[in-house]
């Protein structure tokens, strides 16, 4: 990408949850833009959003969108990333796409800026965001894989209903409502309901029993670790939490590292802040990530039952790291480098 003062920067879904926070981070991380070209399907023809202390009108995505865009920021669902990333991509936009829909070809980049940035100078027009679970496990990873090689990761996720997006939200807000009123409850995104529940079912599941919102935190991880060695097994739970996700990871190493050492090396690691003070009830929590950048770790501890074992609890707004945030952090390295 040719370097320059300003960039035109299109953002494809620019009306769903990940679209708006985009919009957001990029006026608050001062991106320089020269001009905000947001995209959108039919359903959102004569809305507008704010930008800079400006309206900008939402177009309707079509195929020749994207003349003269340099970076086209994409979050509008797999289907339309594959559609539509190659003609961004022909007239000369780089992609980063949030769908999944790239993220496993092995002649694309999947790129998480604090733990693979190398992998950037790969591309060929197209960067993939990883899932969000997957994003903020590597983060807080990265550093103890380095120093003592992880074998094997056991997660469970406890994901909030905006990774499924605005709907789901709107939902959880109405069950809840509609429970503390005694009055029925209507579930239409969720096969059950989701308020004051758990749903151990995010995505379809697959042949093997996993789902595929499992298998890809094994696949991304393994990929963006570039180790495809780890033993890595994951479940995926939908919880009634409005933003942020959380993850108890357990974890074996090759190397023999203390819950001290894991601690002291996730201090001074990009993009972690450790919260781990349990005696004073001090750990990271859904309502205190949101809005925030970091990855937050805490809960700290040797795995007793294991040789080199480690047990962590990780937390991180899914809408920003786990999506939007991410996304922009890669442009951002494109144009410093």
């Amino acid at each position: 990408m040719q370097k320059k003062d300003r960039y035109h920067v299109a953002v494809v879904g620019a009306t769903g949850a990940v679209g708006n926070e985009m919009i957001s981070i990029l006026e608050e991380r001062k991106f320089p833009v020269a001009d905000l070209r947001l995209l959108a399907s039919e359903r959102s023809i004569g809305q507008t959003l704010p930008f800079n202390g400006e309206e900008h009108e939402v177009e309707v995505l079509k195929e020749n969108s994207f003349r003269g865009i340099d970076i086209a920021l994409f979050s509008a669902g797999a289907a339309r990333s594959l559609k539509f990333a190659p003609f961004a991509v022909k007239e000369g936009a780089v992609v980063i796409d949030n769908s999944s829909a790239f993220r496993t070809d092995p002649a694309i980049p999947l790129v998480v800026p604090e733990v693979n940035a190398p992998a950037l100078a790969r591309h060929k027009g197209i960067i993939a965001n990883p899932n969000c679970s997957t994003i903020q496990m590597v983060v807080a990873l990265k550093p103890i894989h380095d120093v003592a090689k992880i074998r094997r990761i056991v997660v469970t996720t406890f994901q909030s209903v905006s990774g499924t997006g605005q709907k789901a939200m709107d939902e959880l807000l109405e069950q809840t409502r509609s429970l503390l009123a005694f009055r029925e409850v209507i579930s239409k995104v969720y096969p059950h309901q989701i308020a004051f529940n758990c749903l151990p079912h995010i995505d379809v599941f697959l042949p093997n029993g996993y789902s595929k919102e499992e298998m890809k935190m094994v696949h991304e991880t393994r990929k963006i670790l570039e180790d495809n060695s780890i033993a890595i097994t994951a479940t995926t739970v939908r919880v009634p939490v409005f933003r942020c996700h959380s993850e108890s990871v357990n974890i074996q190493t090759e190397k023999k590292i203390t819950a001290e050492q894991a601690r002291e090396l996730l201090a001074y690691a990009e993009g972690v802040s450790v919260l781990d003070d349990p005696s004073n009830n001090v750990y990271p929590l859904a309502i205190n990530a949101a809005g925030k950048d970091e990855t937050f770790v805490g809960r700290i501890r040797e795995d007793e039952s294991i040789e080199n074992g480690l047990n962590l609890w990780i937390v991180s707004d899914n809408l920003r790291k786990g999506a939007a945030l991410n996304a922009i952090q890669i442009a951002e390295h494109l144009i410093r480098e």
